[in-house]
C-alpha cells in the first residue's frame, strides 16, 4: 500500500503517522525527507480525516504570514488544525508554523493568525546560525546541549506574550523567542530541519 500524497494512508505494519499540514508552504519537501531521514512515516496531506488520525502533526511554513493564513483558510484547515490541539495530539509549528499559531503578525496587519497561543510578530530580518539558550524546560531540547547551533531563516520573529512558554531564546540584535511549548503544542523559529551536523 503506498501513501497518497492528499489522501494519506497508512502502509501496512506501521503504527505511527506523521502528517505534515499541505498549504502550499515552501518547506514542505524538506521537513518530509528530515522526517523519512529519522525512519518516521509520514504523509503529506491537506485531507481533514487523515490530519485528524495522525499520531502528530506538522505545520511547516516559509513565506508571508498573511498568504499563509489565506492558503490555511481556502483548504479549511483552521478548524482542523484547532481540534488537533484541542485533542491533545502532538503538534509542531515550523518557523512561519510558529509565527501562524499566535494571533497576529505586523508582517499583515488586519489578518487574524491561528490564535492558539499569545505573542506579537515583530519585524528582524535573520538568516544564519545562532546558538541556543533554554530559559525554561522544553521536551524538544532534552539531549541537545545549550548553546547549540540552529539555522534560522525569518523576517519576523515571536514575543510571547507568557514567557513560560519559552523554552529556547537566541540574540540576534535582540532577544528572540525561538522556541514555544504550551501543553501538546510546541513551535521553533528555527528549522530543525536544516539545523542537523
Amino acid at each position: 500500500m503506498c501513501v497518497n500524497r492528499h489522501k494519506g494512508m497508512r502502509r501496512k505494519g506501521h503504527e505511527h503517522m506523521i502528517a505534515i499540514i499541505d498549504y502550499d508552504a515552501g518547506n514542505i519537501k524538506s521537513v518530509e525527507k528530515a522526517m523519512h531521514l529519522l525512519g518516521q512515516e509520514v504523509v503529506v496531506t491537506r485531507d481533514r480525516e487523515s490530519i485528524l488520525k495522525a499520531d502528530k502533526v506538522i505545520l511547516p511554513g516559509v513565506g508571508a504570514f498573511g498568504d499563509a493564513m489565506s492558503k490555511i483558510r481556502q483548504y479549511n484547515l483552521e478548524e482542523v488544525i484547532h481540534e488537533v490541539v484541542e485533542k491533545g495530539t502532538p503538534f509542531l509549528g515550523i518557523c512561519l508554523g510558529l509565527q501562524l499559531l499566535f494571533e497576529r503578525s505586523d508582517e499583515t496587519p488586519g489578518v487574524e493568525g491561528l490564535g492558539i497561543l499569545k505573542g506579537e510578530i515583530l519585524k528582524i530580518p535573520h538568516m544564519g546560525w545562532n546558538s541556543l539558550k533554554y530559559p525554561n524546560e522544553g521536551r524538544l531540547f532534552r539531549g541537545i546541549p545549550e548553546d547549540s547551533y540552529v539555522y534560522f531563516v525569518h523576517s519576523y520573529y515571536l514575543k510571547a506574550e507568557d514567557e513560560s512558554i519559552v523554552t529556547a531564546t537566541t540574540e540576534y540584535s535582540t532577544l528572540i523567542h525561538a522556541s514555544v511549548e504550551s501543553g501538546n503544542v510546541f513551535a521553533c523559529q528555527f528549522h530543525p530541519e536544516k539545523s542537523s551536523d
